[in-house]
Parts: C-alpha cells; structure tokens; sequence
C-alpha cells in the first residue's frame, strides 16, 4: 500500500478504478450476481440456520428479515442525519 497518500486520494485512486471497471463490464447485473445472492442468503440462514423450514415459508421469513434489516438502516440514518443537523444548527 502507498502510504505517501492522503486518505481522499486514496479514495479518489479507488474510485477511477471502478469507474474504469464498470466501463469495461458489458452486464452489470451479471457482475454483481454472487454478491447480491449471498447477501439475500444471509437472512435464509438467518431465519433458518438449520435448514428445516419449507423453502417458501423460509423465503417469506427472509424476505422480512431483509426489510427489518433495511428499515433498521434507514432509521439509523435517520438518527444521524438528526443529529448531525442538530450540530451543524449549534455551531452556526
């Protein structure tokens, strides 16, 4: 790792080289398949770690599991969008 970088142009570095990378992928959706399939697989193991359910009641208890998940994410947000509005209204 080059460590003469500031942590912005790392990011900048990091973020020519996806933009190169999506330039040159001609599916996207197929690029990105085996990530999204293992997140969507974590909340079946979540809901299921013993693989006992039957696979449409284990699709629906996941299917609810990834929306608390994705509500819990944007309450959060929520939360620190509050507060950070609260700090920047006390340092002006």
């Amino acid at each position: 790792m080059d460590n003469s970088l500031t942590p912005a142009q790392r990011a900048l570095r990091s973020r020519m080289a996806a933009h190169a990378m999506w330039a040159k992928t001609e599916d996207r959706t197929a690029r990105t398949a085996a990530a999204r399939d293992a997140f969507l697989d974590r909340f079946e193991r979540e809901v299921d770690p013993d693989g006992v359910l039957d696979p449409q009641e284990r699709s629906r208890r996941a299917d609810s599991a990834r929306k608390a998940h994705m509500t819990r994410l944007a309450y959060l947000s929520s939360v620190a969008r509050a507060k950070r509005k609260r700090s920047d209204e006390g340092s002006s």
